[in-house]
């Protein structure tokens, strides 16, 4: 089964900075967009940032001027630069993917398994 492998995740002080990387395990075809996802505990999962196939970006406005995601379309390769962070970003991040692979008709969502970020002194 196709996944999405995530690293990067840590223990980090407020303030300090992390930077998510997550690639898929194998070749999922043409990527139409991808980002990352986290959820708290005891929260549902919500939208941190999202990257199109043309660069379009999109943030969740708690990050906004914090966070930068990019990609590496050559390498299917997305990544979440996170500057300046609070313990409110303490969360289990999930790195997501749409792609169609060659010769199909549909798209598919594809998930990494998750990796922590704590933010704590």
């Amino acid at each position: 089964q196709v996944q999405l492998v995530e690293s990067g995740g840590g223990l980090v002080q407020p303030g300090g900075s992390l930077r998510l990387s997550c690639a898929p395990s194998e070749d999922i075809g043409y990527i139409v967009s991808m980002g990352w996802y986290r959820q708290a505990p005891g929260k549902q999962r919500e939208l941190v940032a999202i990257i199109s196939d043309s660069s379009t970006t999109n943030y969740a406005d708690s990050v906004k001027g914090r966070f930068t995601i990019s990609r590496d379309n050559a390498k299917g390769r997305v990544y979440l630069q996170m500057n300046s962070l609070k313990p409110e970003d303490t969360a289990v991040y999930y790195c997501s993917a749409r792609a169609r692979r060659a010769g199909g008709l549909y798209y598919q969502n594809y998930w990494g398994q998750g990796t922590q970020v704590t933010v704590s002194s």
